[in-house]
């Protein structure tokens, strides 16, 4: 039983300026698997312990960065819920026909005040993750080739009105704050961390003057040895890291955040604490900032604040 109508984070798309430098990142680099290609030129990725079809598109494009960030609903029911509370609420919807994307049923797309477009859906195919329904294995040879993390995990988007947004997650589509980082005024909010779950987020915010704006895609690992082992890969394909290995204050997870060819952002991430909707929201003030996103250096690195895809 889910805790809200959305399960998880589903999918994200990004746009990449080389198709096939993104193909071997993503493919032998950080070792998804290819999943399918379609006559958009879109390629399609999911990490070998997944189930769905897909978390992963990349299409080649002019700019880099993202075009749009999705969650599994329930049901169909819940979609067709959640649609109208959208409308409800006054923010257009969008409905896109199921096979629009390989292997996925239809999606309602939404534009927030942050200038992002997200996507519920309720279907996608059941591809497994290599193992048996009925006495499976722990894993599969899947699981060793390239970083290989466990699955598409959340998202940090950059953009204005994140008070909006904050209300839209928590009102209408019923996620909760976990935690948030305040600004000198010791009220507003610079970040926001946002679940539909038990994790201690699925997607945040951080206040940004341009809209629309990628900060990072976050792949799961399962340990810290994992992140550490994610540091020499990186390193061994010359992959350029923004910062890490370190801990963070906000989640209490251990990351690496790196660059994709294309300057796409993403972190590779373990552990975080459980969380649950009853729960105080954690803030943490502006005096404090640095050891918020960096736990160890308690400071942070100015292209980690200012560089967006």
């Amino acid at each position: 039983m889910a805790m809200t109508d959305v399960l998880r984070p589903g999918h994200v798309s990004l746009r990449v300026l080389d198709l096939e430098a993104g193909i071997h990142h993503y493919k032998n680099v950080l070792g998804l698997i290819e999943t399918g290609r379609d006559s958009q030129g879109r390629v399609y990725f999911k990490s070998w312990d997944e189930r769905d079809h897909n978390s992963l598109l990349i299409r080649e494009a002019d700019e880099a960065g993202i075009d749009f960030f999705a969650f599994k609903v329930s049901s169909r029911g819940a979609l067709e819920k959640l649609d109208g509370r959208l409308r409800e609420y006054g923010i257009p919807t969008e409905r896109i026909p199921a096979g629009e994307m390989l292997e996925t049923g239809e999606r309602v797309r939404f534009r927030l005040p942050s200038g992002h477009d997200i996507e519920l859906y309720a279907d996608k195919t059941d591809v497994g993750n290599g193992m048996s329904y009925v006495n499976p294995d722990p894993w599969t040879k899947d699981a060793e080739r390239g970083i290989a993390p466990i699955r598409m995990d959340h998202c940090l988007l950059y953009g204005p009105d994140i008070e909006k947004v904050h209300d839209i997650f928590v009102n209408v589509l019923g996620f909760y704050l976990v935690e948030h980082v305040v600004m000198e005024d010791g009220e507003t909010d610079l970040g926001i961390w946002l679940s539909c779950s038990m994790k201690a987020h699925d997607i945040a915010f951080v206040r940004h003057p341009e809209p629309g704006k990628l900060h990072h895609i976050s792949f799961m690992l399962d340990s810290w040895e994992k992140v550490l082992r994610a540091a020499d890969i990186m390193s061994m394909n010359r992959v350029s890291v923004d910062i890490g290995p370190t801990r963070h204050g906000v989640t209490r997870g251990t990351t690496i955040y790196a660059f994709d060819p294309s300057g796409n952002r993403f972190e590779t991430f373990s552990g975080g604490y459980q969380s649950y909707p009853d729960w105080k929201p954690i803030k943490w003030t502006w005096d404090e900032v640095g050891a918020g996103i960096f736990y160890h250096d308690r400071a942070l690195n100015e292209r980690f604040l200012s560089v967006v895809s």
